[in-house]
């Protein structure tokens, strides 16, 4: 969080309205620049900044350090960051990448570091794992499919939201009751996390409106899809739950602040802020669709940026994998984690597909939903704690499915900088 001072037309000086919202602690100094800084909202006197990874921890400044010490850990910052630079230098020139490092040779120096974030910001073994997949002949399978060709999975369990009624009395559950009232067991002993991936969700771009409670939310059609999730009890883990269910939140990077901001403002929604995580939506740099020398190109956005496109599903138990989520989850003696579309999660059937695969002892559980557009967000993953272990131990064996798309990007010619236009597919 930034604090700041703003001479005001009278003379005096305010904190901004930001940092009166929220006790700021170290103050962190950013580059003023498009790229970090893209809005800046004068009548709430607020700025919205994109870091790269790294930048805030690398600026941050404490008070309670000496000048000599400050100058100390800023070294060692730079010297670690120059290490990763290079690493993740060479990682790229090994896989015939080096164009990417031409932004170097020309603009201003805010630019060439926002391009050595970028840089060290490559998933590198993920990265090497697509472009060795590229070339592999393959089709995109459906569910049934994919459950098939796994060898990781010995018990399989396929149900249909049609086979659960929205009831909750013991009458009309009649058999599924039992199945609900166990799994009710589970998640209020904090034995059930949940994944929600908001990187795809329709209102992707739009502020959250924090001045929206809870209990009216639902009236506002702006509110976001996921405000509108969190506070309606129906669709959604029940309040009195909430407390012990560790939750993980996936979101593309700018929109990170915004959540943090929204669980903040409304007492984390009743969930535990200590098991509460945001994670930016894995990304992989855009590849050219034309094999030329040795390699699939990189395509750069622009001489400083690199042109990235989300992973997909994948890309959730890759970032799972990567911060040790899991890991943790595992010593919290959670026993069964459940991925979805942010927009996908209903309450009323989740817990009786958690209670259905409880009493078979089944590793993974899926929930499919009809009338989707896309099958990948057609549907609800419940996985038991063990079988998410198998499945980041082993992110190596993945396959990506190469999807041909047309992008605009910059190249490189003689010198100058051109941007070209696609007519057709040109990139994965």
């Amino acid at each position: 969080m930034l604090k700041s001072a703003e001479s005001m037309p009278n003379g005096s000086e305010e904190l901004s309205s930001l940092a009166e919202a929220v006790d700021s602690g170290p103050l962190v100094w950013v580059p003023f620049v498009k790229e970090i800084v893209p809005n800046v909202d004068m009548n709430r006197r607020e700025m919205l900044i994109t870091p790269p990874k790294g930048l805030l921890e690398l600026n941050v400044r404490s008070d309670e350090r000496s000048k000599k010490e400050r100058r100390q850990l800023e070294w060692k910052e730079r010297k670690r960051f120059q290490k990763r630079l290079i690493a993740a230098k060479k990682k790229l020139s090994e896989m015939e990448q080096q164009h990417v490092f031409h932004g170097f040779r020309f603009g201003e120096k805010s630019q060439a570091s926002l391009l050595a974030d970028q840089i060290v910001s490559v998933n590198s073994k993920l990265l090497q794992q697509a472009l060795e997949n590229v070339e592999i002949a393959s089709k995109r399978w459906t569910i049934t499919e994919s459950l098939a060709g796994t060898k990781l999975v010995r018990n399989r369990l396929r149900i249909s939201e049609k086979c659960f009624t929205p009831s909750t009395s013991e009458e009309k559950l009649g058999t599924n009751f039992t199945l609900q009232e166990k799994a009710l067991q589970l998640i209020s002993k904090g034995k059930v996390a949940v994944v929600l991936d908001m990187s795809d969700h329709k209102n992707r771009g739009k502020e959250y409106d924090l001045s929206l409670s809870s209990s009216t939310s639902r009236e506002n059609s702006e509110t976001s899809s996921l405000q509108m999730l969190l506070c309606d009890d129906e669709r959604f883990v029940k309040a009195e739950y909430r407390s012990s269910m560790p939750l993980v939140l996936i979101s593309p990077a700018d929109e990170i602040i915004s959540m943090k901001k929204l669980f903040s403002s409304n007492n984390y929604f009743g969930f535990d802020p200590e098991k509460v995580w945001f994670l930016e939506e894995e990304r992989l740099p855009v590849v050219g669709s034309l094999f030329e020398q040795n390699r699939h190109k990189i395509l750069m956005k622009s001489p400083w940026e690199i042109l990235q496109s989300p992973v997909g599903s994948g890309g959730v138990i890759s970032l799972l994998s990567s911060d040790n989520i899991v890991e943790n989850l595992a010593q919290n003696s959670v026993e069964y984690i459940q991925v979805c579309n942010g927009e996908r999660y209903i309450s009323r059937s989740s817990p009786l597909l958690l209670g259905l695969v409880n009493e078979k002892e089944a590793e993974i559980g899926i929930q499919i939903f009809e009338h989707s557009e896309d099958v990948e967000e057609g549907f609800s993953m419940l996985f038991s704690i063990d079988t998410m272990k198998k499945l980041t131990r082993q992110i190596h064996k993945f396959q990506f499915y190469a999807i041909a798309k047309p992008n605009s990007h910059v190249e490189l010619v003689e010198k100058k900088w051109v941007h070209v236009e696609p007519s057709s597919p040109n990139s994965y």
